[in-house]
């Protein structure tokens, strides 16, 4: 651990930084560090500077207990500052998502690939389906582009998004979209877990077997598989966007406008639906994801989360797009084919930052680490861990054995 200070004030207690970290990052974060103890909301003031608003706010926080309002009368869009104003600053050419399949298809798209694939899905759900701001979207998907893609169209059109995790049942589905007076459900004709063909959209048809308001549902022919079809109802994704517009102008939000709801996993009664706001939120995931990994412009970044935990949301999706990042995706398990599929994927791509969770840790303790020594990870300069506390055995085995 290392905490240079030689620009700041003797007198202020700092918190050490990981030597991974870049000298500049680390003098910045003190310099942070002192800005947020002397005047917090002028820090939090300068952190939403940095996103791109089409109307700046008249207060920084309305906090009538329990209540805050974060950015009071400021607009922005959360679509337009992880695309657009990623395309503006000169990253059209850089990949923003870097893909792999469970079974070794590999996709990677640019931040103006992104942003045409964006425009052309927020086009068709405004003007297709007549999706409005303020209307709730499900989005039950395997971990693919087509879910990024999905979350930031919703985003950019002011539609409510609700991504919900492909594991759930069919039950716990329907819940969450007659929660949500959800009017359309995205989904796939499937998806991978350890070679087993997850059936999303049969799924699906089930949860809409008894009455809903969803009115269609928008398929990605992921897999390519059978899958039942109801007339009228459902839509073919690919060529639905196909007919798209690559320009669809974003809806103007509030900084206290939902982005999305994400719903408790249900475990001790019904799930309940948490709405995060725009502006407090966009604010927090761009400062906290550069910050946190002392992202640079080369970085490729793995935060192995599903978009359907809040995670995936901050840390796949929002915070590391907002930065202009290059941001790696996997679809399967990390024990398939082989219980080194994770060190091999970073060889394979030259990552630099990987984030995953204690649980996935200890898993890869008890596997052994003749999984990991087969394997180059050399490229790695930052990793991290999210979810829960880390034990010490498992801190220890991960600074040890991968970097």
């Amino acid at each position: 651990m290392t905490t240079p200070l030689d620009a700041l004030s003797s007198d202020h207690q700092l918190i050490p930084v990981p030597e991974a970290f870049s000298r500049q990052a680390v003098v910045q974060t003190n310099a942070y560090q002192v800005r947020a103890t002397q005047d917090r909301l002028g820090f939090w003031e300068d952190r939403a500077k940095e996103l791109v608003w089409t109307r700046p706010w008249t207060q920084v926080l309305d906090w009538q207990k329990p209540f805050a309002k974060w950015f009071v009368g400021g607009q922005l869009n959360a679509c337009v500052n992880c695309v657009d104003a990623q395309i503006e600053a000169g990253r059209g050419a850089k990949a923003a998502f870097i893909w792999e399949g469970e079974d070794g298809r590999v996709r990677t798209l640019t931040y103006t690939q992104l942003g045409e694939a964006v425009n052309r899905l927020a086009d068709r759900l405004r003007h297709q389906f007549d999706v409005k701001k303020g209307d709730r979207v499900t989005l039950y998907l395997p971990l693919i582009p087509e879910l990024a893609i999905a979350v930031l169209a919703c985003a950019r059109i002011g539609a409510i998004h609700s991504v919900v995790f492909g594991g759930f049942s069919a039950l716990s589905l329907r819940d969450r979209i007659l929660d949500s007076d959800s009017k359309l459900v995205i989904t796939a004709d499937g998806g991978y877990r350890r070679g087993e063909i997850i059936p999303l959209k049969a799924t699906v048809d089930e949860s809409l077997s008894s009455p809903t308001a969803v009115t269609h549902v928008l398929v990605v022919r992921h897999l390519n598989t059978e899958t039942a079809w109801v007339d009228g109802r459902d839509v073919d994704y690919a060529a639905c966007v196909a007919a798209g517009s690559t320009t669809c102008a974003p809806e103007a939000m509030d900084s206290e406008d939902p982005l999305f709801i994400l719903y408790t996993s249900g475990t001790t009664g019904k799930p309940k639906g948490i709405i995060h706001s725009t502006g407090g939120y966009m604010t927090h995931a761009k400062y906290s994801t550069r910050v946190v990994f002392d992202l640079q412009e080369t970085d490729r970044y793995w935060c192995t989360a599903d978009i359907g935990w809040i995670t995936g949301h901050t840390y796949v999706v929002y915070g590391p797009l907002a930065n202009g990042a290059s941001v790696f995706m996997y679809e399967g398990a990390p024990d398939f084919p082989d219980k080194d599929r994770f060190w091999a994927l970073i060889a394979k791509h030259q990552l630099t930052i990987f984030y995953t969770a204690p649980t996935a840790i200890r898993a890869f303790m008890k596997w052994g680490t003749e999984f990991v020594a087969g394997h180059d990870l050399g490229s790695l300069r930052l990793l991290g861990s999210v979810g829960e506390p880390i034990n010490p055995e498992a801190w220890l085995w991960y600074h040890t054995h991968i970097g």
